[in-house]
C-alpha cells in the first residue's frame, strides 16, 4: 500500500473525527442540510421537467441553466450563512467566559440556522412535488401554506 494514501486518508478522517467533536450535534444537522439540499435541487429540475413537458411551446416553463445556477448559488449562500452563525458561536463560547458570562453552549445560532434551513428545504422539496402531479394529503397541504405563510410574514 502507497503510504502516502494511507498518511492523507488518515489526516483526513482525523481532521473530519476533530470538527465532528467539535461541532457535536451541529454536524448530523449539517449533513442533513446538505442531503435535503441536493434531493431539493433534483426534485425542482425534475417538477421543471414535467412542467415544460405539459406546456410545449412556452419558454417560461422547464429548466433553464439560468434558473438552476441561481438555485446553486441559493444553496452555497445557506451554506455561508451556517458558516457565519456557527463563527458567532465559536465567538460566545471563546469570549463569554473572559467576559464574565456563562454560556454553556458551543453550538446555539449555528444549530438554529441550520434546522431553519433544513424546514425551508423540506417545504421546497414538498412544493415540488406537488408540481410533479404528487397529491399530498389536505392537512399537509394546510400545513404546508400556512408555514410558508409565516415564513414569508416573518421574513419580511
Amino acid at each position: 500500500m502507497n503510504y502516502r494514501n494511507f498518511f492523507e486518508k488518515n489526516c483526513i478522517l482525523l481532521g473530519f473525527a476533530w470538527i465532528s467533536n467539535k461541532l457535536g450535534i451541529l454536524l448530523p444537522a449539517i449533513i442533513l442540510l446538505s442531503i435535503l439540499m441536493v434531493v431539493d435541487y433534483i426534485s425542482g429540475m425534475l417538477a421543471a421537467k414535467k412542467e415544460a413537458l405539459e406546456n410545449l411551446g412556452k419558454p417560461q416553463y422547464g429548466w433553464s441553466s439560468k434558473k438552476s445556477i441561481l438555485g446553486i448559488y441559493k444553496k452555497i449562500g445557506y451554506m455561508l450563512t451556517v458558516v457565519a452563525a456557527t463563527c458567532i458561536d465559536y465567538l460566545l463560547f471563546k469570549f463569554a467566559h473572559e467576559l464574565g458570562l456563562k454560556y454553556s453552549s458551543n453550538t446555539f445560532f449555528g444549530l438554529i440556522v441550520t434546522i431553519w434551513f433544513i424546514i425551508n428545504e423540506i417545504l421546497s422539496i414538498l412544493e415540488n412535488t406537488g408540481r410533479m402531479g404528487c397529491e399530498l394529503p389536505a392537512f399537509l397541504k394546510k400545513i404546508l401554506v400556512e408555514l410558508k405563510k409565516n415564513i414569508n410574514d416573518k421574513g419580511t
